[in-house]
C-alpha cells in the first residue's frame, strides 16, 4: 500500500536550506556559507581557514540523517560539515567551499562514510584541494555490521559509528595533534566499531509517496540509513530479543566485525532512526547495558543515548559498539560546543552567514599556463601528438566500447568515452598550456569532468589531479620518464582509493596497473623511455583482455538470521558505474563476460597503447 507522507514543509526542493537556515538561528556558534542552493555547508562560526592554527576536521553526505552531520560542526568536533540533498552525496564544489573555508596551514581531515558516491566526490575535492597547496587526509567509516566481510568493492555501509569516529578526531584536532596523527586517531576509532540497525517503519522523503513494505506486525533487521531494504523481515519482538540479537551480530566471533572480546572495556550508543520516541530509546538502553555485562562479559563505560545519525521519519533504532581504552575515552570525554553532542552550549551570536571562499585566482598564473602557446617546446610537441592519438583512438573504438558495454552494461561505455575523447582534441587546440605537461594534465581532467558526467567522469578527473599533484610537486620544467611512471603510478593509486577496485575487478586498473609495472621495471633495466613506454602499453592490451577470464566482484552474500538473504542497497548499484559498469557486471552471468573484455579496460589500454606508438613515433622522427 502507498500513500503520501504527511511533512510540515514548504517546497521539498528546499528542505536543505531551511534546515541549514533554521539550525544556525538556534545555534550562534554556526554559521554557513551564502551559496545556496548549490553550496550548503555548515561551519564553525569562530573559524577562517587564513588564521585557523589547529587541524580542520570535515564530515558530511546527504541530508536526511539529522542532526548529523551539521549538528556536529562545533570546538572540539567538526570545523564544518557538508550537506548534501536529501540522502544524495554533496557535489565536489561544496566540499572544496568547505576545505577552503576552514583549512589553514594544519591541514584538514575529510571523515567519510562508505558509499560510492561520498567517497569519489570527496576523493575529487581532495585532490583538487591538494593541487591547491592544501594538505588534505581522509578516512572511509564502515561500520555496519549486517553486512559481510568486505570482499568487493563496496564494502561495508558508514552508520552512526562515524559520529564517535567524529568526536575522538574531533578532540585530537582540539589538543594540537598534527594531521597525521588526527589521522590515525581517527582511522583506529573507525575499525573499533560496529553498528546494526532495526526498524519498524520506511522514511518517507519530502514530497515523495512511501510505501509501507512492512506491513503490521513486521520489522526490519540491518537495513541501512537511507531506507535500504534490510537483511530480514521477521514478526516484532519484544525490544529484549530484539537488542540481544543485534549484539551477537555486533559482537560475533565468527564474522569478526569489531576486535572486542570478554573483558574488554566498551562504548555504547542506542540512536533513534527519527521517529523513536525517547522513552523507547531509553528502554533499548536499559536492556542493552546488561545484556553486554553478563551475557558478554564486557564493562560498559560509557552510554549515548539520542538521536545522532537518523534517517528522515523512521521508526528503529540502531546500536553501535566501540571497543575502548584510556584514550579513546579522554577524547570522548573531551570538552565540545558542538550542539548535538550531550553538552550545553553558549556563546555570542555572529552573522549568520559568510561569502563562499573562491579558489585560487587564476590570474596569478602566467598567460602561458592559461592559453595553448604560440610556439612549442620539445615536450609541449611530444604531448601534443600523444593527446591527439589517445584521443582518436578512443573516437574509434565507440562502437565497439558500447558494444561490450551492452552487454555487461548499459551500453553507453564508448558514448561516454567519445565524448570526453571530443573535448579534449576541442580544448588542446585552443586552452591546454602544452609546454606545461602538470597543468596540461589538470585541464585534461577538467575537461573529462565537464563533459563526461557520471562516475566515469569523477574517476578519470581524479585521475589527472592526482597525476597533476605528482608532476607539480617535482619543480623542473622538463618531465623525466621516471616522473612520468610516478604520476602514473599516484593516479592509479587514487583511482583505486576512491573508486574502491583493485586487480581483478574488469576495471581500467586491470589495464593500468600491469603497464605501470612493465614501464617501472623497463626504466629501471635501462631500456629507453619510448621503447619502455611501448612495452609497457603492450601489457596494458594484454590486462584489458585478461578481463574476459575475470568474475566481476561485490562482495559474497550474507546469511543473516538463516532465514533471509541480503537485498542490495542502492549504493551498491552506484558501483555499478565504475569505469565503465565494473560493479553491474557482478549481475551478468560467467558465460557472458567470459565472451567480452571489460570496456573501461579496453578503453584505457586503448589510449594508452595509441599514446606510446606516437610517442616511439615522434622520437623516430626527430
Amino acid at each position: 500500500m502507498a500513500f503520501q507522507g504527511k511533512k510540515l514543509i514548504s517546497n521539498p526542493d528546499d528542505v536543505v536550506t531551511e534546515f541549514i537556515e533554521g539550525l544556525v538561528e538556534t545555534y550562534p556558534g554556526l554559521q554557513y556559507l551564502d551559496g545556496f542552493p548549490e553550496v550548503k555547508v555548515v561551519i564553525r562560526a569562530d573559524v577562517s581557514g587564513a588564521t585557523y592554527d589547529k587541524v580542520a576536521v570535515i564530515s558530511g553526505g546527504g541530508s536526511g540523517h539529522e542532526p548529523a552531520h551539521a549538528g556536529f560542526v562545533g570546538e572540539g568536533m567538526l570545523t564544518a560539515a557538508i550537506c548534501g540533498d536529501v540522502f544524495a552525496s554533496p557535489p565536489v564544489d561544496s566540499i572544496l567551499a568547505g576545505i577552503r573555508a576552514v583549512t589553514g596551514p594544519m591541514g584538514c581531515l575529510l571523515i567519510v562514510k562508505n558509499y560510492t558516491g561520498d567517497r569519489l566526490n570527496f576523493g575529487l575535492a581532495a585532490e583538487q584541494a591538494k593541487s591547491e597547496g592544501y594538505k588534505v587526509e581522509i578516512v572511509i567509516v564502515g561500520d555496519d555490521c549486517a553486512l559481510p566481510p568486505p570482499r568487493g568493492i563496496a564494502g561495508r555501509r558508514g552508520l552512526a559509528g562515524t559520529i564517535l569516529v567524529h568526536k575522538i578526531a574531533g578532540a585530537a584536532a582540539a589538543a594540537g595533534l598534527t594531521l597525521a596523527n588526527v589521522a590515525a586517531e581517527a582511522k583506529r576509532a573507525s575499525e573499533l566499531v560496529g553498528t546494526m540497525g532495526v526498524a519498524l517503519s520506511v522514511c518517507t522523503l519530502p514530497g515523495q509517496v512511501t510505501s509501507d513494505r512492512l506491513g503490521p506486525g513486521k520489522m526490519e533487521l540491518g537495513l541501512g540509513i537511507h531506507g535500504e531494504p534490510g537483511a530480514a523481515v521477521v514478526d516484532l519482538q519484544p525490544v529484549d530479543v530484539v537488542v540481544s540479537h543485534v549484539l551477537k551480530q555486533i559482537l560475533s566471533t565468527e564474522t569478526n566485525y569489531v576486535p572486542i572480546t570478554r573483558g574488554n572495556r566498551v562504548v555504547l550508543m542506542i540512536n533513534g532512526l527519527g521517529a523513536t520516541p525517547v522513552m523507547e530509546l531509553m528502554i533499548a538502553a536499559g536492556k542493552a547495558v546488561p545484556n553486554l555485562q553478563l551475557e558478554h562479559g564486557l564493562a560498559v563505560d560509557r552510554v549515548y543515548t539520542g538521536s545522532f545519525m537518523t534517517s528522515l521519519d523512521m521508526a528503529g533504532f540502531s546500536i553501535s559498539i566501540m571497543k575502548a581504552d584510556g584514550s579513546i575515552l579522554q577524547r570522548l570525554d573531551a570538552a565540545t560546543r558542538a550542539p548535538h553532542w550531550p553538552v550545553a552550549v553558549d556563546g555570542n551570536r555572529p552573522p549568520a552567514k559568510i561569502p563562499v571562499p573562491m579558489p585560487p585566482s587564476r590570474s596569478t598564473k602566467s598567460e602561458e599556463s592559461l592559453n595553448r602557446p604560440l610556439q612549442l617546446s620539445p615536450q609541449g610537441r611530444i604531448l601534443e601528438v600523444a593527446i591527439e592519438a589517445a584521443a582518436n583512438e578512443v573516437i574509434k573504438l565507440r562502437d565497439d566500447l558500447n558494444e561490450w558495454d551492452s552487454k555487461v552494461g548499459d551500453g553507453d561505455c564508448g558514448s561516454t568515452m567519445y565524448r570526453g575523447a571530443t573535448a579534449v582534441l576541442e580544448d588542446m587546440k585552443k586552452y591546454y598550456p602544452l609546454n606545461d605537461a602538470g597543468e596540461t594534465i589538470n585541464e585534461i581532467g577538467a575537461t573529462v569532468g565537464r563533459v563526461m558526467g557520471g562516475t566515469s567522469g569523477i574517476l578519470y578527473n581524479i585521475f589527472c589531479k592526482a597525476a597533476y599533484g605528482k608532476l607539480k610537486a617535482n619543480a623542473q620544467s622538463v618531465i623525466t620518464s621516471k616522473q612520468w611512471a610516478e604520476a602514473l603510478e599516484a593516479s592509479i593509486a587514487a583511482v583505486s582509493k576512491y573508486g574502491g577496485a583493485a586487480a581483478g575487478y574488469r576495471t581500467l586498473l586491470d589495464a593500468l596497473i600491469p603497464a605501470v609495472g612493465v614501464l617501472q621495471e623497463r626504466l629501471a633495466a635501462g631500456v629507453d623511455p619510448a621503447t619502455a613506454f611501448l612495452i609497457s602499453s603492450e601489457a596494458a592490451l594484454a590486462g584489458a583482455e585478461s578481463t574476459k577470464h575475470m568474475q566481476a566482484q561485490w562482495g559474497s552474500q550474507l546469511k543473516f538470521c538463516h532465514v533471509m538473504a541480503l537485498f542490495l542497497c542502492h549504493e551498491i548499484e552506484m558501483v555499478g558505474v565504475f569505469s565503465c559498469q565494473a560493479g553491474r557486471s557482478t549481475y551478468i552471468s560467467g558465460d557472458i563476460l567470459a565472451s567480452v573484455p571489460d570496456p573501461g579496460a579496453m578503453a584505457a589500454a586503448t589510449w594508452y597503447r595509441a599514446a606510446a606508438l606516437a610517442v616511439k613515433n615522434k622520437y623516430k622522427a626527430s
